[in-house]
């Protein structure tokens, strides 16, 4: 369905004036750099967006980098939609030991290597010097493929009674998780490479790219997978390429400025902050109208349907689940670069609908007002 409006002064504000004008509500694909939060991104992106109303989808660990899908004004109420998606990374897992975290920060378990350690790592070097990844490939086809059983890293987010699951850890207390259902949907070899550090220890690199379910800790199958070979693993290195339709290629690059400043007991402190360029940022965002259809299926309504929308009412269209109701508008008398009368247009996000329990009708379950849009 297919229609136009003549803008009002009312509506007219959701057009862009000009290309470095922002939307006031949309979405922002962050390159995050090594070393710093999502919430340190966040606020970096806070300031080159003038805007307090900001939040991301998806965290990503200091040492992670990659893509971090950033929501802004009324947008923000469309980034649970983006968590769910399916989540594509980038890792090297050093197999050869454990530490306590899963990860390159934390304490190794299993130095100085063992005889047993180290003559699987052998047979496993020997493998792949050989090119036959058959072994490797039947345990990632039989223990990390489709829908399993994962148990977080005990340094995770996870809370438990109240209290997140990192934090007791460091404390020192014992904390148990619970497994959870993800499903992994690829687990791709990219290669592999033996490593031996100065003090002797051995280890192989394994490069892989995983498609996965949200809530899948990628540090957990690095843990997992070095257990099933019986040598130890963790991650060295995490990057997430994409989430849902959104890529990496597409995001703005974020920098980081090493600060200096004296806390108040006297004491120098050092932390990376994060930058990001105002004009590129500008360039970059994407008004929510767009970037939906990234996100979940979309309706176009016609005049009527856009006036009920707007006050609540149900629709009369089918939907299978969560719906983006989109609007095309029109602003008549706007000249193309031609001089033409030709009218311009922008397609406005109105609603998230879903299916009704009357049959055949869709219920708005999130309604963004005029003002709220670009």
């Amino acid at each position: 369905m297919t229609s136009t409006v003549t803008m009002t002064p009312h509506n007219a504000k959701q057009m862009r004036s000009d290309e470095s004008r922002l939307p006031v509500a949309g979405f922002l694909l962050i390159d995050k750099p090594k070393g710093v939060t999502s919430h340190d991104v966040v606020a970096a992106a806070r300031g080159a967006l003038h805007m307090r109303r900001v939040g991301h989808a998806g965290t990503l660990d200091p040492l992670a980098t990659g893509l971090l899908v950033v929501g802004f004004g009324a947008a923000t109420r469309l980034l649970n939609y983006v968590v769910g998606k399916t989540k594509t990374y980038e890792a090297v897992i050093r197999l050869g030991v454990a530490t306590t975290t899963d990860d390159a920060e934390g304490e190794s378990v299993g130095l100085p290597q063992s005889e047993e350690v180290l003559r699987r790592l052998s047979q496993l070097t020997t493998a792949v010097d050989r090119g036959d990844f058959g072994f490797l490939d039947s345990l990632v086809r039989d223990h990390f493929s489709g829908t399993i059983d994962q148990v977080p890293s005990t340094f995770s987010a996870i809370k438990v009674n109240g209290e997140r699951a990192y934090d007791l850890a460091r404390a020192g207390d014992d904390v148990h998780l619970a497994s959870r259902k993800v499903t992994i949907s690829g687990f791709d070899r990219l290669g592999a490479q033996p490593v031996t550090d100065a003090d002797g220890s051995r280890y192989l690199d394994l490069t892989v790219r995983i498609s996965c379910s949200a809530g899948t800790y990628i540090r957990a199958i690095a843990r997992d997978l070095g257990k099933l070979l019986g040598v130890g693993g963790y991650l060295t290195y995490l990057r997430r390429t994409t989430i849902g339709g959104f890529d990496v290629k597409q995001a703005v690059t974020a920098t980081t400025v090493e600060k200096t400043f004296t806390d108040k007991t006297g004491v120098v402190q050092r932390r990376l902050k994060v930058h990001l360029d105002a004009q590129e940022v500008a360039a970059a965002c994407i008004d929510a109208g767009s970037a939906v259809s990234s996100v979940m299926p979309t309706i176009e309504l016609n005049p009527q349907q856009y006036s009920d929308v707007q006050f609540g009412r149900q629709l009369e269209v089918s939907v299978a689940g969560p719906t983006a109701a989109l609007y095309r508008a029109t602003a008549k008398g706007a000249a193309d670069e031609a001089g033409s009368a030709e009218a311009a247009s922008v397609v406005l996000l109105c609603a998230i609908v879903e299916p009704s329990e009357r049959e055949g009708w869709a219920q708005p379950t999130a309604v963004f007002p005029p003002e709220n849009r670009d």
